[in-house]
Formats: structure tokens, C-alpha cells, sequence
């Protein structure tokens, strides 16, 4: 099967798994090897799929979104058994790799779910090679889905700021191209008033000489191929040299001063 490669300086993705036998003699080219973690395990899993024994491309979500079925389960156990007797709600962020923004957002307390995906573009369906290709308009993205009455959506976007690098445009980290485009795509007039008066405030602040992180309306966020889908806990060893070796963590602390 041929794989997507990126021709203009992005996530090289499309190189083969056996880049997976060489990580270690890349370590020199810091960046570059970064990316081939998430070639490797994205071509691994494209080469099952396409054999069938993985999901194909994203799924369009119905105006009326259901949760995923771990939520619902979550959500039955706290409602005492009954399905839909406790409270929830989604939210939709784009923080550049949706390996590292779904792991992020899981460990807050309140949040049941984070699903990777693709939104805010032109093309239905996409598959992982043609948004990490650049040539859908979609940015990588989570919904997030997420008890109200344990954490607010006001929450969900502080956190949201102290994950990303909200000072560069069309990219995150070590991975470059509007398909890593940071974002907070809101649903309501609420969303809106929340995400923009916490990207007003950070201005405010002048921490940053600038914010590109895009807001906007929430789209048809596209859930992706199955085997993205808590990445971080299926195929740690190789989640934790991708995001280290792209400079995440060691930016993050540049930027806000945290320990991840």
C-alpha cells in the first residue's frame, strides 16, 4: 500500500514501518525522528486496515452527537445503572498531534472521554493520509467529552492554553502544516463567550506577542480511524519517544513554566 508522504516539510507519515528498527540511530536528528515514531505506527495500522482488520476513514457525527460507548457505560454508572441519568457534555480542541491533546485532556478529573479526530475543513470523510497530507483544510483535533457538574467548559479551554504553543501559526511542535493548527471550536454562544474571553484575557496578560490560535464554529468533527483512538495507552513506548523526541514537553515548560 502506498502512503501518503509529506512533500513540504510536515509530519513525514509516510515513511515505511521499518523506520521503526532505525529510531535509534536518528537520535541525533531530534525532529526528524520524532516524526517517524508517528509514521511507524500510523503505517503499521494502515497496512491492517487495509487488509480490513481496521476502520477505514473518519465518521460524521449527527447534529444530535452520542457518545461513545464508554462514555455512555460511564454515565450509567454514575446515573445508578440508568443510561443518561448523569449530566455530559462535548467540546471540541485542536492542539496540534491528537495522540498528545487526547492524553492531555484525559487526565483531568471530570473528563470521561476523549475522542481524535478531524474538523474544521472542506473534505467529508477524511482519512488520516489525506488531512496529515495537508489537502483537506481539516486541523487534527479532539472532542472532549466531559461531566459538567465536575469541570466547566471555562476549565476545559484554561487547560486547553497550557497544552499548546498558541504563539505559532500552522503548526505545533515538531509537526508543521494547517492540519496541526491549534484551535477552539465552540457551539454556542456561551463557548464563544468563554473561549474568547480566555484568549482575551491570556492577551491581555502580554505573556504572548501574539495568539494564533484559531477560533470558530464548532464543524462536523470526523472521529478517525480506530487505531488513533487512545493511542498513548495502546502503544506507550512508542507515544513517549514521539512526543518527547518532538520538543512537547520541553517547549511546553519554555512556554508556561509547568512540569507535564
Amino acid at each position: 500500500m502506498k502512503l501518503a508522504t509529506n512533500t513540504t516539510g510536515r509530519s513525514a507519515r509516510g515513511r515505511a514501518a521499518w523506520a521503526v528498527a532505525v529510531w535509534a540511530g536518528l537520535a541525533a536528528f531530534r525532529g526528524r525522528a520524532a516524526r517517524a515514531v508517528r509514521t511507524a505506527g500510523a503505517a503499521c495500522a494502515l497496512g491492517l486496515a487495509g487488509f480490513g482488520l481496521l476502520g477505514g476513514g473518519g465518521v460524521a457525527a449527527a447534529s444530535g452527537v452520542t457518545p461513545p460507548p464508554s462514555v455512555a457505560a460511564q454515565l450509567a454508572t454514575a446515573g445508578g445503572g440508568k443510561a443518561g441519568a448523569a449530566s455530559v457534555d462535548h467540546a471540541v480542541f485542536a492542539g496540534g498531534c491528537f495522540w498528545c491533546t487526547e492524553a492531555d485532556f484525559e487526565k483531568l478529573p471530570g473528563v470521561l472521554e476523549a475522542e481524535s479526530g478531524y474538523t474544521a475543513g472542506q473534505t467529508p470523510n477524511p482519512t488520516y493520509e489525506q488531512v496529515s497530507a495537508g489537502r483537506t483544510g481539516h486541523t487534527e483535533a479532539v472532542r472532549v467529552w466531559y461531566d459538567p457538574s465536575r469541570i466547566t467548559y471555562a476549565q476545559l479551554v484554561a487547560h486547553f492554553w497550557r497544552t499548546i504553543d498558541p504563539t505559532v501559526k500552522d503548526r505545533q511542535f515538531c509537526d508543521v502544516g494547517s492540519q496541526y493548527r491549534s484551535g477552539i471550536y465552540w457551539k454556542s454562544p456561551a463557548e464563544r463567550q468563554a473561549a474568547e474571553a480566555s484568549r482575551d484575557a491570556l492577551q491581555r496578560s502580554g505573556r504572548f506577542p501574539v495568539i494564533h490560535t484559531e477560533l470558530a464554529p464548532a464543524g462536523v468533527f470526523y472521529v478517525a480511524e480506530a487505531y488513533h483512538q487512545d493511542y498513548y495507552r495502546k502503544n506507550e513506548l512508542r507515544y513517549r519517544y514521539y512526543r518527547h523526541s518532538c520538543g512537547r514537553d520541553a517547549r511546553l515548560q519554555q512556554l508556561w513554566g509547568d512540569k507535564k
